[in-house]
């Protein structure tokens, strides 16, 4: 068996809150959803390539997550950011290797990096 595609679902009890976060906040377009109709239980978010799922329901477990998300401008990234509700816990900054990132916590406390490819 060989697997062609991986990604990460977020389970949170607020799924709007995150939807809005990841969506209207980071740019994701959604492309799925269960149900079709009416209040979600799952949506998918396409980023370019990528998919992230945001599940409703009570996250179990201890587990560290950062969810790492390329975009075209870092600084402008974090404005969008900060006005759906994101707490900023590291401001943009230009890496030894040329990317610029900033990290910032999603409504459920999730690390988020945002980061800009080297020109």
């Amino acid at each position: 068996m060989k697997a062609d595609d991986i990604f990460p679902i977020v389970t949170t009890g607020d799924l709007p809150r995150l939807l809005e976060f990841y969506g209207a906040g980071l740019g994701g377009e959604e492309y799925y959803r269960i149900p079709a109709e009416g209040a979600a239980a799952y949506v998918a978010l396409r980023f370019g390539t990528a998919s992230l799922g945001l599940a409703a329901g009570e996250a179990t477990g201890a587990a560290a997550i950062a969810l790492w998300v390329y975009v075209d401008d870092c600084d402008a990234a974090v404005e969008r950011a900060r006005a759906v509700g994101a707490e900023v816990v590291e401001g943009p900054a230009t890496q030894a290797w040329g990317e610029r990132i900033a990290r910032v916590l999603d409504p459920d406390g999730n690390q988020v990096v945002l980061g800009q490819r080297a020109p």
